[in-house]
């Protein structure tokens, strides 16, 4: 019987739920404080949709935005609907994708510093925006927050939209760390470059290890929560040091039918079409002994 009822929700899927009772008992027997919560951002922590319409991910944000010409937006647009079908064609191998996903990011962010954007606006495009965190976001950071808890977002969007978006929602708090693309901006603040290694979806092992100084941090927590949303997002936790459990949730939001077999190989638990924090939200309150 697993210990946690919301694991009984109709989005939930496992392919081994004992498995998955081993794991839980374990982690929650070692304490929270041995406790890590490493998570994707955009539509893991954000919503897929809403009401029917799309939400869009840190990239999108900018990309519709008024400091962005229409002439942009069509190459944009035209970047993704060339890559986008290729991320998630569960056909290809990921070999095959990466250096295609490298191109697609190198690409669109040359566009986006032609674009000559200016740090002070961004906190109002974010406003402005219809990017929205999952239901139950606020339980989710608190309580990780209260039970001091780290919580390391490693995203492939925009780090400076993605800290905005969660400062916006009153959830930036000192335990969140985030790994993603940074723009780098001139002495008169206009985006002039992105810092630093590019962080696309498939390349989140290596961020990873070369974040080592963060995980050694956390050696004395060597359980793990993860959160994601691609295949890509399996290997965010390489860089953990003597690991003693993982637990997997992934959501899959997208081409549900010919992806959810791998899914199911690859998480430990897969949330189809759910919206909501609220099965790692249940999972977070279990292990902690709020249950």
């Amino acid at each position: 019987m697993l210990p946690i009822p919301e694991l009984n929700n109709p989005s939930v899927c496992m392919r081994d739920p004992q498995r998955v009772q081993d794991i839980l008992m374990s982690m929650q027997k070692s304490g929270s404080n041995t406790l890590q919560v490493i998570s994707d951002f955009d539509m893991t922590l954000t919503r897929f949709a809403y009401e029917g319409k799309r939400c869009p991910t840190c990239h999108n944000i900018l990309d519709n935005s008024k400091l962005i010409s229409n002439d942009c937006k069509e190459k944009l647009k035209e970047l993704l609907n060339t890559y986008y079908p290729i991320e998630i064609d569960s056909s290809r191998s990921i070999e095959e994708k990466l250096p295609l996903m490298v191109e697609w990011w190198t690409k669109a962010h040359d566009l986006l510093v032609e674009q000559r954007i200016r740090k002070d606006l961004l906190a109002t495009v974010v406003r402005e925006s219809e990017a929205r965190l999952r239901e139950g976001f606020q339980l989710f950071f608190n309580h990780l927050h209260e039970h001091s808890i780290p919580l390391l977002i490693f995203s492939a969007g925009i780090g400076d939209i993605l800290e905005e978006v969660i400062r916006q929602a009153g959830v930036f708090h000192s335990n969140v760390k985030v790994f993603s693309n940074y723009m780098d901006f001139d002495e008169s603040g206009v985006l002039k470059a992105f810092k630093g290694e590019l962080i696309h979806i498939y390349n989140k092992r290596e961020g990873a290890l070369l974040n080592t100084g963060h995980f050694q941090e956390l050696r004395t927590r060597p359980n793990v929560l993860l959160l994601g949303d691609s295949l890509g997002d399996l290997t965010m936790a390489d860089g953990v040091q003597d690991m003693e459990n993982i637990l997997k949730i992934g959501f899959l939001n997208d081409k549900v039918e010919e992806r959810k077999q791998s899914y199911l190989d690859s998480y430990d638990i897969v949330l189809v079409k759910d919206e909501t924090l609220e099965v790692p939200n249940a999972v977070l309150l279990y292990l902690t002994g709020n249950k």
